[in-house]
């Protein structure tokens, strides 16, 4: 018979604390599972998405001490959406941070999309201190995959979405949609930006899965009270390339090698494809690729979520 799921209440952290990094920045830390248990940290995607409470289930709470955090800007971290020195590498500074105020030696880092870019990123910064990589959908914060993400991707795949997402611009920004949007995301006008992000949100949501439950992006497009925080954080990495060189991460893959690790990639990513995860994998060497049919890029995709979940049970166990 299959274990029993873990109980709600071994899936509550069993402490949380406002952790100062600097430059004004506190990060909301939680630590769940068993003191003591195999070290393990989650990096949430976005970026600016902030860490959920369904992302606990990753880890066995017998077996791991979990830490997951919000990063800078997103969540329950202060200031909220702030951009200010917030960058790839100030977040990997911040990894470390934490990792060396709970005395934590190495520890196993697990993350998906934008989770996936600054997990390899730290480790390529300190491979050292990693002893395995638990990734999904895989993205490498290079130019052509926005390009791919945002506009040639679904113009080819989903061009009545794509129809609906430029309709939300003036007619003349239409046919360079994606500069349009950042510049609107970065606008200090309240209205402009919170049009923008609510119009970007649903976009990438409905990218985001394989039967999207709403596969149009209304027109007007509703609007909430609540500014959706990831366009923000988003977009502000997209406008400075996520801080990195073009192709960084998979030219200094070399470094992640002796690292074991596990991607999970669905095969019908659209915001993600196939094609990124294969070349890391290549060029990685110690790591295993495996691909979920009839999945797309969201971790509540079918068979994704569980597919991470025995990547980390997996990669634990090797400690």
């Amino acid at each position: 018979m299959p274990d029993a799921a873990p109980s709600p209440d071994a899936l509550r952290p069993f402490d949380a604390r406002m952790l100062s990094v600097g430059d004004g920045h506190w990060l909301y830390v939680e630590e769940v599972g068993s003191p003591g248990g195999t070290p393990a940290l989650f990096l949430h995607g976005g970026p600016g998405s902030g860490s959920q409470h369904f992302h606990r289930r990753l880890f066995d709470p017998d077996r791991f001490h979990a830490f997951l955090f919000d990063q800078r800007g997103a969540g329950r971290s202060h200031p909220y959406l702030s951009l200010n020195e917030n960058t790839t590498q100030t977040l990997v500074a911040d990894i470390e941070a934490i990792r060396e105020h709970y005395g934590i030696d190495r520890w196993l880092i697990v993350g998906g999309s934008w989770g996936s870019t600054l997990a390899v990123a730290y480790a390529e910064a300190h491979p050292e201190r990693v002893t395995g990589l638990a990734l999904r959908a895989i993205f490498l914060g290079t130019r052509a995959e926005v390009e791919w993400a945002f506009v040639e991707g679904p113009k080819l795949f989903r061009p009545d979405l794509y129809a609906d997402f430029i309709a939300q611009l003036p007619e003349h920004e239409r046919a360079d949609p994606l500069p349009a949007y950042l510049r609107r995301l970065a606008d200090p006008d309240p209205a402009v930006k919170a049009a923008a992000a609510h119009s970007w949100a649903a976009y990438e949501r409905a990218l985001s899965e394989l039967v999207p439950a709403q596969p149009r992006l209304s027109a007007p497009l509703g609007r909430s009270d609540r500014l959706p925080p990831t366009p923000i954080i988003e977009g502000h990495y997209i406008r400075n390339d996520f801080f990195l060189d073009d192709g960084q991460l998979l030219r200094d893959a070399n470094k992640l090698r002796g690292i074991p690790g596990v991607i999970v990639q669905g095969r019908y990513d659209l915001l993600c494809p196939p094609k990124t995860a294969y070349a890391l994998a290549e060029a990685w060497e110690t790591c295993r690729l495996e691909i979920v049919d009839k999945a797309g890029h969201a971790i509540t995709e079918p068979g994704v979520m569980d597919a991470l979940t025995a990547a980390v049970a997996e990669l634990g166990a090797r400690r």
